[in-house]
């Protein structure tokens, strides 16, 4: 099984990696710009309070991350998620350490909620998720355009 742990520098190339397989597959994120190592190191350098985590067996096969979910202090404990996992290693519980493991940090860091926005056909994301306690709290319709169709996000939480 794979060890978790806090993402470091030399991690960025591997992220990176994966992040873009989830670009490309075009089902777990809006983005459509491939990331790099540096774009990844910059959510390093704020690791302290936005916490980057990996899953590794010999080499990076996920990354999990939480975001901030809003610049205003009233929601200084409430923290957006993200799991991304090599598309060679999926199914194998990745997944489900990477958020555990990063839903933990976030209680030591005093977060009192994470949240998540999936797309409405993402049946992995959302069984991940379900699998893990959190619960559907919403759907935002037309939430932006990837490749020029409307997509629709389902709306998770979890509170810690």
């Amino acid at each position: 099984m794979a060890a978790v742990r806090p993402a470091t520098g030399s991690d960025a190339e591997a992220i990176a990696r994966i992040y873009n397989q989830g670009i490309e597959e075009r089902s777990s994120t809006f983005e459509t710009e491939p990331r790099t190592p540096a774009d990844v190191a910059s959510w390093l350098a704020s690791a302290d309070r936005l916490p980057v985590l990996v899953a590794e067996d010999g080499e990076v096969r996920g990354w999990s991350r939480v975001l901030a979910y809003s610049d205003r202090a009233a929601y200084s404990g409430v923290g957006e998620v993200s799991v991304y996992v090599d598309s060679a290693a999926r199914g194998r519980g990745l997944g489900r350490a990477l958020l555990e493991a990063l839903e933990q940090r976030a209680r030591e860091l005093e977060y009192w909620k994470l949240v998540g926005k999936l797309f409405t056909d993402n049946a992995a994301s959302a069984a991940l998720v379900e699998r893990c306690g959190w619960r559907t709290v919403g759907l935002h319709l037309r939430h932006g355009r990837l490749d020029g169709e409307w997509r629709d996000v389902t709306l998770v939480e979890k509170a810690l």
